[in-house]
């Protein structure tokens, strides 16, 4: 009778932190502002268990009339592509312990691509660390959750 007892209190226990789990590695799909002169919205979405960021809004998304393009892509093939639809941030994987990492940003204003992660300072700031090589080398960028 305590070993039923006892599996029952597991359970009780367990599932409702693996639904948490769960439910945590969704918390930063969705719209984000981002920081600078030239502000963008960033649509975070997942595919499968991996998670992906494209550009939806920017503050000035013409040049002379024309909008504007990924023109500093390494694949010059590319460098007719709008920006707005461009995914920034690809293959990013929750670790279960409020990170997502495995990742690379994109930098349309340089045409570089950064290792990266992420991870929530609330429910309403996302942070993420772009570098080259160790995070020690890098920058931090801000994004706020937009509704």
């Amino acid at each position: 009778m305590k070993k039923k007892i006892g599996f029952f209190f597991i359970k009780i226990f367990l599932i409702p932190l693996v639904a948490l789990s769960q439910n945590q590695a969704d918390d930063i799909v969705g719209t984000w502002l981002t920081g600078g002169k030239e502000p963008a919205r960033i649509e975070v979405y997942r595919s499968g268990e991996i998670f992906y960021g494209k550009i939806i809004w920017l503050k000035d998304p013409t040049i002379n009339g024309k909008p504007i393009t990924d023109a500093y892509n390494p694949d010059k093939t590319k460098r007719n592509n709008p920006i707005i639809g461009l995914v920034i941030l690809t293959g990013f994987r929750f670790d279960g312990d409020n990170e997502w990492t495995g990742g690379d940003v994109y930098d349309p204003e340089s045409g570089k691509t950064y290792s990266s992660y992420m991870y929530l300072k609330g429910n309403n700031t996302l942070k993420i660390r772009g570098y080259v090589g160790i995070s020690l080398f890098g920058r931090t960028e801000t994004w706020t959750r937009t509704h």
